[in-house]
């Protein structure tokens, strides 16, 4: 895992000075990186009856249909408001400043449907939140969180559902 961690460019003061942005592009474009990330990731989950993979915009689709792939399943995307085309559920949640607002249409889970929310970087942990919450009131049975990669002294962790998270990389 190692290896993988060190492709990960840290940029300091994006998005706002005193942050240290977790770059993934640097590991993406690594085509035998990405592929091991990939690979990683989705024998965790071969035989575990995912019936969706959720992604969270925008990140979250890169991973979670390369594992959709790998694991013969749909996938559902959650978007920012107004960038879905048919009936949504939304959900707004707090950040550090301010809030934000996803989106998920209405029919894509199914009650009792098995469910890997993935997104790239979990860090407080609100975003995701969110999907779980929106997922739950559809119906839909939470496997696990999936990250690429988790900030961990930030214990976004702590906001989602007890033992279902899940990180290939810890910073």
């Amino acid at each position: 895992m190692e290896e993988l961690k060190k492709i990960i460019r840290d940029v300091p003061d994006f998005p706002k000075v005193g942050i240290i942005f977790k770059d993934i592009t640097t590991l993406l474009q690594d085509a035998q990186s990405y592929q091991k990330t990939i690979d990683l990731i989705s024998h965790r989950y071969i035989g575990s009856q995912i019936d969706k993979i959720v992604c969270v915009e925008a990140r979250g689709f890169i991973l979670g249909s390369a594992l959709a792939y790998k694991l013969c399943t749909g996938i559902v995307l959650v978007r920012k408001p107004g960038k879905l085309p048919s009936e949504t559920i939304s959900k707004t949640y707090d950040l550090e400043y301010g809030t934000d607002t996803l989106e998920i249409h209405k029919d894509a889970i199914k009650p009792g449907e098995r469910v890997l929310i993935v997104d790239d970087l979990l860090a407080t942990g609100g975003t995701v939140a969110a999907v779980v919450e929106m997922v739950q009131s559809m119906g839909g049975e939470i496997v696990e969180c999936a990250f690429m990669a988790e900030l961990d002294f930030l214990d976004g962790r702590k906001r989602l559902p007890e033992g279902k998270v899940f990180s290939l990389l810890n910073f």
